[in-house]
């Protein structure tokens, strides 16, 4: 095993109250590839200062090798003191290091060099600090939110040249695909602890969850453990003779720990409070077009977007994409052609300009736009502080200015505030922005089970392939075109390379895509289902309903608390058990949906 050229062990760090990190630990060596996963909040950003010497740890050891070279990415670069982007970024760089890396960066980000740091926006900023962290080609890069306000393309190449780079890698992001491609260990920050899987991000969802299963029957265990012996301190005979100050002492260990168990953090509860439904057509553009001077941005676009349907928009920054939002929702008109909006339409709007909201408003106020103490969600009226805590917000929080609240906590509230009001359109520009890997999930869930219709723009392709039927797409010059599926099925029509998470994404999509889009999808090569193929798709759905009362009555079984102390060999056959129902009913609602899209292809071709 490689020597390490980083160690923090046994980290310790507390503001007053809970501790923020309690004994944490982070060890990277060459070669190494870390994702540093964990909750908005969880300390993830002050472990890798601590990491790369900003912040001090009030107890631990911190070991760095002497004379390895490592280079920060913060959330937030200081320019201050440079002419131009590039002398920022050429001031990273050492002595023996090659000066044609930074312009190679800059023109990779976007960026000439020649920018004045006062003219920067934050994205174009970030950028810069990143070509200036890279440029050195450092023994051990730390990286937090790399891809934050970077485009498509600009996240891809940013993939392949991480993967390329010599140096060890430690990075934080809220991008799942990013995460997929560059890592191959994770570090989980929970609760102030950490534990370490020698797996990329793929595998850290599973192996989390079964993590906090086995904590909390633990957790069960200690429970009835302590029952137990109140019981015999209680009725025992040897109890009644004397006290065995041994047994009493090993009770009082029990308790004290129980009652100090951390449990894992909540979970946010998002639903979008429900308009009456609108018209069957939502949206419909035909022939628009706009111009800014002698850019075009949109030229003859059309389309038809009906009740239900998942909009994506997706391209490069700077293509047009919220251009073409305003013109579908009527904010801005077109040039030439025309929008028609559908009846009944009550939209609710996530936008990008988070700094909008009044740093000095409290969130109680800002969530009832100063109406008091509650406000009503699918016609039901709620107490302030009850909703916000549906978004991992404290009681006592109620009262805070929103200038205090983290990036992530901010993302929230005006999640929290655009779901409240009544809508059947969500127009969500970049909502996946600072939000934490299990809210990004309740976010997901809610906007794929949406009952009204959805515009997005995201720069998330796991995001876009779990929840959209169809994206629209640049394609230069000013033309659009929308394909049917997600962001892995518009590669694939386009031919593109990018095709590994393709079948993972058709097992995401929560509905079949939308059987029409602008831009022409590959015919199926075959007129018809093969006799295997109908045979297995007639007789799946009783197969999976066999297998799902199979998986509740184990379910049934464990859920009884006398069974594990009962016979604990049979509770962990029954667990095992359990697993491999639940891993072949994945199987076959996998090929299941893999025949049923088919079949529905192949009728829509036949019509």
């Amino acid at each position: 095993m490689a020597p390490p050229l980083l160690n923090l062990d046994g980290i310790k760090l507390t503001f007053g109250g809970t501790p923020l990190l309690d004994g944490a630990s982070l060890a990277a060596a060459a070669g190494d590839r870390i994702a540093l996963v964990g909750r908005n909040g969880s300390g993830k950003s002050t472990l890798l200062k601590i990491a790369a010497g900003m912040v001090d740890a009030q107890d631990g050891e911190v070991f760095r090798q002497p004379t390895a070279t490592i280079r920060y990415l913060p959330q937030a670069p200081d320019m201050d003191g440079f002419a131009t982007a590039r002398a920022y970024v050429e001031a990273g760089l050492g002595p023996a290091d090659d000066p044609y890396r930074a312009t190679y960066l800059l023109e990779h980000l976007g960026l000439t060099g020649d920018e004045r740091p006062d003219d920067l926006s934050g994205g174009e900023a970030r950028r810069a600090a990143l070509a200036r962290v890279m440029a050195p080609e450092p023994d051990i890069l730390l990286l937090d939110e790399p891809t934050n306000h970077l485009d498509l393309k600009t996240i891809e190449w940013l993939e392949d040249e991480l993967v390329r780079s010599s140096s060890a890698l430690i990075v934080i992001s809220h991008d799942r695909r990013f995460l997929e491609r560059v890592s191959k260990a994770t570090v989980w920050l929970d609760r102030g602890q950490t534990r370490r899987l020698e797996k990329g991000f793929a595998h850290f969802e599973e192996w989390r969850d079964a993590v906090l299963e086995e904590e909390e029957r633990e957790q069960h265990k200690l429970g009835r453990q302590i029952v137990r012996e109140e019981h015999w301190l209680r009725y025992g005979v040897t109890a009644r003779r004397k006290r065995n100050m041994r047994r009493l002492g090993e009770l009082q260990d029990m308790r004290q720990r129980f009652r100090n168990h951390r449990g894992a953090e909540g979970t946010a509860m998002m639903v979008a409070s429900d308009a009456t439904e609108s018209g069957k057509l939502v949206i419909e553009a035909k022939n628009i077009s706009k111009s800014f001077d002698d850019l075009t941005v949109v030229k003859d676009f059309s389309t038809r977007i009906q009740r239900g349907d998942r909009i994506g928009l997706v391209g490069p920054n700077g293509a047009g994409k919220t251009t073409l939002l305003k013109m579908l929702t009527g904010e801005l008109a077109p040039d030439a052609g025309s929008i028609r909006l559908g009846t009944n339409l009550e939209v609710a709007t996530l936008d990008q300009k988070r700094e909008a909201v009044d740093p000095q408003e409290t969130l109680a106020n800002y969530l009832t736009d100063g109406r008091g103490e509650s406000l009503v969600i699918n016609g039901e009226q709620r107490h302030v502080v009850s909703y916000m805590k549906d978004f991992l917000f404290k009681p006592e929080q109620a009262r805070t200015p929103v200038r205090e609240l983290s990036g992530g906590e901010r993302a929230r509230l005006l999640l929290a505030r655009v779901l409240a009001r009544p809508a059947n359109l969500l127009v969500l520009d970049e909502p996946t922005n600072d939000l934490d890997m299990e809210t990004l999930e309740l976010l997901q869930e809610l906007v794929a089970g949406f009952a009204g219709t959805v515009i997005l723009v995201s720069h998330d392709r796991d995001f876009l392939d779990r929840t959209v039927t169809s994206v629209i797409a640049p394609e230069g010059d000013g033309r659009w075109l929308e394909y049917a599926g997600g962001y892995s099925d518009m590669l694939a029509q386009r031919g593109g390379t990018r095709l590994n998470d393709r079948r993972d994404a058709r097992k995401q999509q929560t509905e079949t895509p939308r059987a029409e889009a602008a831009g022409s999808a590959p015919k199926a090569a075959a007129k018809k289902l093969s006799f295997k193929q109908k045979f297995a798709l007639e007789n799946l759905p009783s197969k999976m309903a066999a297998v799902s009362a199979s998986i509740a009555e184990l379910e049934n079984h464990i859920a009884d608390p006398a069974f594990y102390e009962r016979d604990p060999k049979g509770f962990q056959k029954t667990i095992a058990a359990l697993d491999k129902e639940r891993a072949s009913l994945a199987t076959m609602e996998d090929e299941w949906l893999e025949l049923e899209m088919l079949r529905e292809e192949l009728e829509s071709g036949a019509n």
